[in-house]
C-alpha cells in the first residue's frame, strides 16, 4: 500500500509535461469490492499510447488472468489520465466493444464508457464517495450471453443453449463498504422484445417486456436482495404450462457465489388469492435444485385452460372447462418433482365433444388429492354428479391410493339413471410411454325407457347391463373383455371386443362385433314408423369401425330367425324395404298388388351392406342371386305372396342414412323404381 501512495505522490508532484515515458507497477491492490495483483501501467508520451496489465483481478470470488487495457489515444495530465478509443483484452482475447476510460488516482475517481459493435453502450463513473453509478442501453441478451463466456463459461454454455434474445436497458448503483456497514447495491432494467427457446421446445417464449428492480446489500460473495419483477407482456411455455403477461412478483434471497436462494416470493395472478414460492437455483448452470410453490384459492375457470388441462389432457385441452377452487403446493428437488397437493372445493370439469357438443362433465368436486414421489397417498374426492353426453351421473365417491408412478382406486358405484356403473380392482400406471391400467366394469341394469327418453331416441323396452371383466387402459385406448348385453325387442343386442381409441380426443375411435338375436320386428318396426312387419331377425354386424360415432367401415346382416312364427309385411314397410335395397323393386308383374292388399306373407328376409370407404356393397338372401345380377330382399309366401329385389348394389351411405331418416321422419312412402 505503502508503494501505491508513493506513486499518487509522484503523480501528484511531477509535472505532466515533463514526463515522457511513464512506467507504474503495483504489487497489488485492496478494495472492499476487488482486490488486483501485479498491476502495470505504461504510458508513451510520444507515441500518446497507453497500456494497463493486471495478472490477476478479483472481483467476489472470482478470479480473471490476463487483463489487459490498451489505449491507442492516451493524454496524461496532472489531474488524470484518459483514454478516448481502448481495446480490452482477457486472457489473449480481445473483448467486443471499444471502451474510454479516465482515471484520477488523487481523487480516487474513474469514469468509463463501453460500446459495443451492435450499438449497446454502458457508461459508469467511480468516486469513493459515491462509488460506482453506471447507465447501460440496448444491451443484446444473445451478446450478453458472449460477453459471459469469457468471465463465466459454465454459466454461458448453460444460458446459450435456451438462445437468448431482446435488449436490456437500465442503471446501477454500487455504494462500497465502510466502517462496517454493507455495500450498496441497485439494479433497475427494462427488457423489450425478450425471447428464448431451448432446442427440444420444451421452453420457449416470445415477446417478452419485464421491468426489474433490485435492491442488494452485503460484500464479497454474499448478498442479500429484494427483488421486484413486472410482466408487461409477452408469453412463455414452460412445459406444459403456457403462461401470458399480467403476473407482478415481489422476492427476497441471499445469492453466495453461483446459489441464490429465494427465501420468499409472492405474485400476483389474475384467478389466484395468493401465490408464494422458495427455491435455490444453482446460476452456474442455470438449474433450479430446489422450489416450492403455495397457491390459494385459485380460480379454475381461470387457470384450469392455462395450467391444469396442459398437465392431465393436453390433447384435449381445447376442450376442457372448469369451474370452482383449488389450493395446494408443489415441491421439487433437482428438477423432479417430489411432492404435491390440491384440496377442490366446489370444483367442476366439463369436457366437450369432439363436435362441440355434450360430453363428459364432472362436479361439483370436494376433496383432497395429495401425491408423494418416494411413498403411497390416500386422496379422497366426492362428486356431487355429472352428466355423459346426455345421460345424468348420480353423486359418487372416488378414493384411490396414489404413488409415484400410478394409482390404485377402491371400488366406484357411480348412479346412472336406475342403474349405475360399477369400476372395480381398477390399477393405472405411467411409464414412459402414457398410462396403463387393468380394471373391471360392471354396468348394473339400466331401463331401456328410461336411457332412450335421455337420448331423445323413441321409446324402447328392455335392459341393458354389461358385464366386462377385462377393463385395459394403454396409452390412447380403453379396451374391454367380456360384452355389453342390451335386451331389446324381446331378443337380445351384443357387443364383444369392444376398442376405444383415443376416447378423449379430436380422433376418437371405437371398435366391436354385435350380434342380435330374435328381434321381434313388429316391435322394432312399430318403435321406428317404418310400417308393420310380424316375425324375428338375427343381426350379424362384424368389424364395426365408428370415428366420431360415425360408422367408417362394417359388415353387416339381417336376417329372419330361424323356427315358425307369423310373417307378414304391411305395404309401407315392402316399399322402406325395396328403398334400402338401394334401388330394388318389387318384380314389375307383382306391383298392382301393392294397391290391392295391406299385408303380404313372406317365407324369409335378409339384407347385407359391407361398408367400403363410405360406399354400402348390397346383398341379400344368401344363395338369393339372379341371373339379371339383382338379389333377393324379401321372399314371398303364402297369400298374397310379394317378392323384393334389389339391383342397385353399391349405394353411398350417406344417401342411405339420409333416405331411411326421411323415411321414418316425414312416414313418407319412397318412390319405387
Amino acid at each position: 500500500m505503502r508503494t501505491v501512495c508513493l506513486a499518487l505522490a509522484l503523480w501528484w508532484i511531477v509535472p505532466a509535461s515533463a514526463v515522457e515515458r511513464l512506467l507504474l507497477r503495483l504489487p497489488e491492490v485492496h478494495n472492499p469490492a476487488f482486490s488486483v495483483h501485479a498491476l502495470e501501467l505504461r504510458f508513451d508520451a510520444a507515441r500518446g499510447s497507453a497500456e494497463l496489465h493486471v495478472e490477476r483481478v478479483k472481483l467476489g470470488s472470482r478470479y480473471w488472468r490476463e487483463v489487459v487495457l490498451r489505449c491507442a489515444r492516451a493524454r496524461f495530465s496532472l489531474d488524470e489520465l484518459a483514454c478516448d478509443k481502448a481495446q480490452l483484452w482477457l486472457a489473449g482475447r480481445r473483448l467486443p466493444f471499444d471502451a474510454e476510460f479516465a482515471i484520477a488516482p488523487h481523487r480516487a475517481a474513474a469514469r468509463l464508457a463501453l460500446r459495443s459493435a451492435r450499438g449497446a453502450r454502458v457508461a459508469a463513473t467511480f468516486t469513493a464517495e459515491a462509488g460506482l453509478v453506471a447507465t447501460f442501453d440496448q444491451l443484446e441478451l444473445g451478446e450478453l450471453v458472449s460477453w459471459l463466456r469469457m468471465w463465466q463459461p459454465e454459466m454461458a454454455k448453460a444460458w446459450q443453449e435456451r438462445a437468448p434474445e431482446g435488449t436490456l436497458s437500465g442503471h446501477i448503483e454500487w455504494s462500497p463498504r465502510r466502517d462496517g456497514a454493507h455495500a450498496l447495491l441497485r439494479l433497475e432494467a427494462r427488457l423489450e422484445e425478450g425471447r428464448f427457446a431451448t432446442g427440444d421446445g420444451l421452453q420457449a417464449a416470445e415477446d417478452l417486456g419485464l421491468d426489474i428492480r433490485l435492491d442488494a446489500q452485503g460484500g464479497g460473495s454474499a448478498w442479500d436482495w429484494q427483488l421486484h419483477l413486472g410482466w408487461r407482456q409477452g408469453a412463455a411455455y414452460l412445459h406444459p404450462l403456457y403462461l401470458e403477461a399480467g403476473p407482478e412478483f415481489q422476492a427476497s434471497g441471499r445469492v453466495r457465489g453461483s446459489r441464490l436462494s429465494v427465501h420468499e416470493a409472492r405474485a400476483e395472478f389474475e384467478g389466484v388469492a395468493a401465490l408464494a414460492l422458495t427455491a435455490e437455483i444453482d446460476l452456474a448452470e442455470a438449474r433450479l435444485v430446489e422450489g416450492t410453490v403455495a397457491v390459494s384459492a385459485a380460480d379454475l375457470a381461470v387457470l384450469g385452460p392455462r395450467w391444469v388441462a396442459p398437465l392431465v389432457a393436453p390433447a384435449s385441452a381445447e376442450r376442457m372447462r372448469f369451474s370452482g377452487h383449488v389450493s395446494g403446493g408443489l415441491r421439487v428437488q433437482e428438477g423432479r418433482l417430489v411432492a404435491g397437493d390440491a384440496v377442490f372445493t366446489a370444483a367442476g370439469l366439463n369436457l366437450l365433444g369432439a363436435d362441440g357438443g355434450s360430453g363428459l362433465a364432472l362436479g361439483p368436486v370436494d376433496g383432497r388429492l395429495p401425491w408423494q414421489a418416494d411413498g403411497e397417498s390416500r386422496a379422497v374426492l366426492r362428486v356431487g354428479g355429472g352428466r355423459w353426453g346426455r345421460v345424468e351421473l348420480g353423486a359418487f365417491g372416488l378414493e384411490a391410493w396414489i404413488d409415484r408412478n400410478g394409482a390404485r382406486f377402491d371400488r366406484s358405484v357411480i348412479p346412472l339413471l336406475d342403474g349405475a356403473l360399477v369400476v372395480d380392482d381398477l390399477a393405472l400406471h405411467r411409464v414412459a410411454d402414457g398410462w396403463h391400467g387393468r380394471g373391471s366394469l360392471v354396468v348394473e341394469p339400466i331401463s331401456m325407457p328410461a336411457l332412450t327418453a335421455a337420448l331423445g331416441l323413441p321409446s324402447m323396452s328392455g335392459v341393458l347391463s354389461a358385464s366386462l371383466p377385462g377393463l385395459r387402459v394403454t396409452p390412447g385406448e380403453i379396451a374391454f373383455d367380456g360384452a355389453l348385453v342390451v335386451s331389446v325387442f324381446d331378443g337380445y343386442l351384443q357387443a364383444t371386443g369392444l376398442r376405444l381409441l383415443e376416447p378423449f380426443g379430436v380422433a376418437s375411435h371405437l371398435s366391436a362385433d354385435i350380434e342380435g338375436r330374435h328381434l321381434d320386428l313388429a316391435q322394432l318396426t312399430e318403435t321406428f314408423s317404418f310400417g308393420s312387419i310380424t316375425g324375428f331377425a338375427d343381426v350379424d354386424v362384424r368389424g364395426l369401425e365408428l370415428a366420431h360415432w360415425r360408422p367408417t367401415a362394417f359388415d353387416a346382416r339381417i336376417a329372419s330367425s330361424p323356427g315358425r312364427y307369423p310373417r307378414r309385411v304391411s305395404q309401407r314397410a315392402v316399399q322402406n324395404i325395396s328403398a334400402l335395397g338401394g334401388g330394388g323393386a318389387v318384380a314389375a308383374i307383382q306391383r298392382g298388388l301393392l294397391r290391392m292388399f295391406d299385408t303380404f306373407g313372406y317365407r324369409e328376409l335378409g339384407l347385407r351392406c359391407r361398408m367400403v370407404s363410405g360406399t354400402c356393397l348390397m346383398d341379400g338372401i344368401e344363395g338369393g342371386g339372379r341371373a339379371d345380377g339383382g338379389f333377393v330382399i324379401m321372399r314371398g309366401g303364402g297369400i298374397p305372396a310379394l317378392n323384393v329385389i334389389g339391383y342397385n348394389r353399391r349405394v353411398d351411405w350417406d344417401e342411405l342414412v339420409d333416405r331411411l331418416q326421411r323415411v321414418v321422419a316425414d312416414n313418407v312412402a319412397p318412390e319405387l323404381r
